[in-house]
């Protein structure tokens, strides 16, 4: 029998997106999903609920707070606990590749690679690329682990989620699941995924030179934090 899957997605003013990434999740991997939306101003709560996906609602913006509260809202039969943006950037039909080797027993967490799929063009800015190669090169010095992206489309299991003790509540949210789960010695996987342009809208993140500092902050200071906090 396939374990109880649930999706939480995170999303911030994505009423153009939120629709088709929520139509495009395999309903035949995916038992709930569900819609943070994390103070946005715009429709996208009312677009989420129309399509069949339950919302939660996070006034406190912060990119680990909405999926923090994703996570205190899922169903108590959730087993596997998967990780969407809702800028329609990512392809949740290839969601069975990150489900599978939880299912089959093999893997613990698997994560997205956007830089080893294919990738539309300008759908990652250099800087993003590189900031994945560069933490790949700090995880794999710290821990041996290999990592290429801090791809934000993953699965884990739920215990195992639970067992990590995440705290970040901001940028560092992504970062930080993978170096807690090395350091706990998840049995991790990092599957190749393809990637395009987001659907609609302004990335908080790339989208502004602010907000890529802001960023670039929150994924440096997380990965101190832990590097050289108590194991």
């Amino acid at each position: 029998m396939k374990p109880y899957v649930s999706v939480i997605i995170a999303a911030l003013n994505e009423e153009e997106a939120i629709g088709r990434v929520i139509n495009d999740v395999p309903r035949q991997i995916a038992d709930e999903i569900i819609v943070v939306d994390n103070g946005g101003t715009d429709r996208t709560a009312e677009v989420a609920a129309a399509v069949g996906a339950r919302v939660v609602l996070e006034s406190q913006r912060g990119y680990g707070r909405a999926f923090r509260a994703g996570l205190g809202s899922l169903s108590a039969d959730c087993k596997i606990v998967v990780f969407l943006d809702g800028d329609g950037s990512d392809y949740p039909e290839m969601m069975n590749r990150l489900v599978e080797p939880i299912i089959k027993g093999t893997h613990d967490f698997v994560i997205s690679s956007r830089t080893r799929g294919r990738r539309e063009r300008g759908s990652m800015n250099w800087h993003q690329v590189f900031a994945g190669y560069l933490v790949g090169f700090f995880l794999r010095l710290l821990y041996g682990v290999r990592s290429t992206d801090m791809g934000p489309f993953r699965a884990i299991k739920r215990d195992a989620l639970e067992r990590l003790n995440m705290r970040e509540e901001t940028y560092g949210w992504p970062l930080e699941m993978q170096m807690r789960a090395a350091r706990a010695g998840l049995r991790t996987l990092e599957v190749p995924v393809d990637y395009r342009r987001r659907a609609g809208g302004q990335s908080k993140i790339a989208g502004t030179v602010r907000g890529s500092v802001l960023a670039a902050t929150r994924i440096l200071m997380t990965l101190a934090r832990i590097a050289i906090g108590p194991r």
